[in-house]
């Protein structure tokens, strides 16, 4: 069963979560900047990049996701899980926090599309000339199901590539790591990594197992897109631990995709005694493949946490259509 929650629920959550509910919009009409999906296992809380309580201006995509009756989001409730973070090509723009995290701070809509569906919009962006559109829709159980497409208003980009960043800053997991395939093993024959990077930016990005692409970048060691870790991944999947769930992030396969992770990426932890990890994603394309547009299909499981051979069946079921997009 899937519905918009009810005056009650929205008062209850608003008193949890510091977050002011608006009207639920009709669907196709433009909404407040964002609104609260559900669906039977599931409660997310979507919306571009408006201040919503607690949750901080510059921080797009899903504001909270927890299971229902659960006050406790797998995000960081100041910013948000998937938020779209960066664009990047071969200039350096260090210390220009505007350019460098432009997707936050240029404008972008939010639209209710149906009971279990939400989009953002952000026009072309001011100095990387992108348009995207981001579509999120819930099915049951506790699935969340996203299509990316970008459209790049510019021919060209300096260094021949473009690269798209997103982000999600993850509330208090006792595990910081993120675990994947290892390159040369395969779901029938698994073997698995735990990896989380020692620093911020050190060994930060995974690429696939063939993914041989070396474009020139400036050195910066904040930025995670620009450091490399020697391993490897071999399936376009990646799962971590938070509490007694697991979030598991799955893949349409994309020869340009890589994973990112920091241990500190979402600041310090509520008690001020430990930190929050980033757990990231990128697409790093050529130019000439850019410039066609882009589209990137994903799936957000967030599930109570039942071992690695339910994670593995997860993706097999994402891949035998069962739960892809259409």
């Amino acid at each position: 069963m899937s519905f918009v929650f009810h005056s009650r629920s929205c008062l209850v959550l608003a008193l949890l979560t510091g977050i002011a509910i608006p009207p639920a919009a009709r669907a196709g009409e433009p909404a407040a900047d964002f609104d609260t999906l559900q669906v039977s296992r599931l409660v997310c809380v979507i919306g571009n990049n408006a201040a919503a309580g607690e949750h901080r201006a510059g921080y797009n995509g899903v504001f909270r996701l927890h299971a229902p009756g659960e006050s406790t989001s797998a995000f960081v409730p100041a910013y948000a899980g998937l938020n779209l973070e960066h664009y990047f090509d071969g200039r350096s723009f260090k210390g220009d926090r505007r350019t460098v995290f432009e997707p936050r701070h240029d404008p972008m809509t939010f639209r209710r599309l149906g009971p279990r569906t939400a989009e953002l919009h952000q026009p072309a962006t001011t100095v990387f000339g992108v348009e995207s559109r981001t579509r999120f829709e819930l099915r049951d159980p506790w699935y969340l199901d996203v299509t990316f497409t970008l459209q790049p208003h510019h021919q060209s980009y300096p260094g021949g590539f473009l690269g798209v960043f997103w982000a999600s800053y993850i509330n208090e997991p006792d595990d910081k790591s993120i675990h994947f395939l290892e390159a040369g093993s395969t779901l029938d024959a698994p073997r698995w990594v735990q990896f989380s990077s020692q620093v911020h930016g050190r060994d930060a990005t995974v690429r696939r197992h063939d993914d041989h692409r070396d474009f020139a970048m400036e050195p910066d060691p904040r930025a995670l897109y620009r450091n490399f870790s020697p391993l490897r991944y071999a399936e376009p999947f990646f799962y971590g631990r938070i509490r007694d769930h697991v979030l598991i992030y799955l893949f349409e396969p994309n020869p340009f995709l890589r994973f990112a992770q920091s241990p500190t990426g979402g600041s310090r932890n509520a008690a001020g005694d430990g930190s929050n990890p980033a757990w990231d994603f990128q697409l790093v394309m050529p130019e000439a493949e850019a410039v066609k547009g882009v589209r990137l299909a994903m799936r957000l499981v967030y599930k109570p946490w039942a071992g690695r051979a339910d994670v593995l069946r997860e993706v097999r079921n994402w891949r035998a259509g069962s739960g892809a997009l259409r």
